[in-house]
């Protein structure tokens, strides 16, 4: 059903683009939607070369206290990201982005995409990609954040940042107020450690590997699409999906397993009500598993965020112009096996519930210092009273 979806969205958005306005005019119009987040980055919109380098960087402290016991003040350099972006030609551009992790303990390739650019309605993308599943994935840099953690739903269930090698398409529609947006694209997709890991549980994190990059682990590609609408003065909402088989079941051309597969869907929103940003994702996953791990291993996981970011003060401040400090709230949750067990009616537990509040200040758009507190129960498997969290953060993060 979603090979014919797939190729459904691609031979509409063909149809569609031989109709559409032969020019790119239109995206002068400055209407930016979550699909044109890797573009929408300060270093490109400033650059007046047809080559930019750009990128930012992320520092964070953390104090939390479990149940009374506690690892004491910590400082961590998150993040530091190097963004190298190229207009080839009229419609052929490239960019990069290199990620360096906790210093340089782990050192990555986000993205290295060519997109060749044939007319709104229709483009063509290939190389490491960032897959098109919820919002977060796809507009993840910590300067458009005023939270100093990212949503567990969109690091949990969704795997973010999830990098793909793969090509396919997008483009989008315009009609008055309104712009659609779709992507769809063949990647090789997440792997055996899904569930051969060491968390004892189903994990979509450990389900990436630097091998994703070089070759497929079962010979089947997974698929990834989303398609969005937004209004140009109200806001956003997108539906995803993502998934295929996960598992190498072959060994030297010989099947030796059955095929299991995992799907991701995915729905994302934002909204714009007064001087208030309002947005959030929720993801539902079903995983195949040897039926023998049913009992530990969740064969369905879900989750979901919504969080409130709200500007009670602009003015001058400290000499920065224009300075604008929010009030933010995040509410969310993450079940990472959904269901009961087998033997008994009783429920399964393995969740994590969160409630998160703090302010933020930004000297620039680009730049924000904030301050969270924290607070969040963790569930054991078998239901056993929730662990409680809590703590403080505060960081900073900046474009350059």
């Amino acid at each position: 059903m979603m090979k014919k979806l797939l190729i459904l969205i691609l031979v509409v958005s063909f149809v569609q683009s031989l109709k559409a306005q032969d020019s790119l005019k239109v995206d002068s119009a400055k209407v930016y939607s979550t699909q044109d987040a890797v573009y929408n980055r300060p270093f490109i919109n400033n650059a007046k070369r047809s080559t930019a380098i750009g990128g930012y960087l992320e520092a964070n402290t953390n104090y939390f206290v479990t149940d009374g016991i506690t690892d004491g003040f910590s400082m961590e350099m998150r993040r530091f990201n190097i963004f190298l972006y190229s207009a080839i030609g009229n419609r052929i551009r490239f960019l990069s982005e290199l990620e360096f992790e906790h210093g340089t303990e782990e050192i990555a390739l986000e993205t290295a995409m060519l997109d060749f650019k044939f007319n709104p309605a229709l483009n063509f993308r290939g190389g490491i990609i960032l897959a098109p599943i919820g919002g977060f994935n796809q507009n993840h840099d910590s300067p458009q954040w005023d939270f100093v953690e990212r949503p567990l739903v969109s690091t949990e269930i969704i795997p973010s940042t999830l990098s793909e090698i793969g090509f396919g398409f997008n483009g989008k529609f315009y009609k008055s107020q309104w712009v659609l947006t779709y992507d769809a694209y063949v990647v090789n997709g997440l792997r055996d450690e899904i569930i051969l890991n060491n968390d004892g549980r189903t994990s979509m994190q450990h389900g990436k590997s630097d091998e994703m990059f070089a070759e497929d682990n079962n010979g089947r590609p997974m698929y990834t699409g989303k398609v969005a609408v937004r209004h140009r003065k109200v806001g956003e909402l997108g539906l995803s999906f993502y998934g295929g088989t996960y598992n190498s079941f072959k060994l030297e051309g010989d099947e030796v397993e059955e095929k299991r597969n995992m799907w991701i869907y995915a729905v994302d929103y934002s909204v714009t009500v007064g001087k208030a940003l309002i947005r959030g994702e929720a993801a539902y996953s079903t995983i195949q598993v040897p039926t023998d791990l049913n009992a530990l291993f969740g064969t369905k996981q879900w989750g979901a965020y919504s969080e409130i970011n709200y500007p009670i003060m602009k003015r001058d401040l400290f000499k920065f112009k224009g300075s604008v400090l929010n009030a933010n709230l995040r509410a969310e949750m993450v079940d990472y096996n959904v269901g009961q067990f087998s033997s008994s009616d009783q429920r399964k537990g393995d969740d994590i519930k969160a409630l998160v509040m703090g302010l933020s200040l930004r000297p620039t758009p680009a730049t924000s210092i904030r301050v969270n507190y924290r607070y969040h129960w963790s569930t054991d498997l078998l239901g056993n009273p929730p662990a409680k969290t809590a703590g403080f953060q505060f960081g900073l993060t900046t474009y350059f």
